[in-house]
């Protein structure tokens, strides 16, 4: 039986992502003026409607992008389209799996 996949698990494969493109794994950090800012590039999850989607903010005012256009999905068919999309990156050469690990 296939284990169940939780938030965590995405989280955590979110936060992989995040390292081996090199982007700052937090999404927001304060700035000197004491205002929030987005890290731009960087990857989280989000969730909304009761399932799951991969973003990636595109400025620092926090707009974002759906990488995967896939809209909110369940975590299982996310686990398994970030991981498609992280061996995408690996076939390009973007990375390799066996030394970030």
């Amino acid at each position: 039986m296939a284990r169940r996949i939780t938030s965590k698990n995405l989280e955590n494969l979110c936060e992989h992502l995040n390292k081996v493109t090199g982007n700052n794994i937090v999404p927001w950090v304060q700035g000197d003026d004491g205002r929030n800012k987005a890290n731009i590039g960087t990857y989280y999850i989000d969730g909304a409607y009761g399932g799951w989607s991969l973003s990636q903010l595109v400025n620092e005012g926090g707009g974002a992008r759906d990488v995967l256009s896939s809209g909110h999905v369940p975590a299982r068919e996310l686990f398994n389209l970030i991981h498609a999309y992280l061996r995408g990156m690996e076939a390009q050469g973007l990375y390799n799996q066996e030394e970030s690990a």
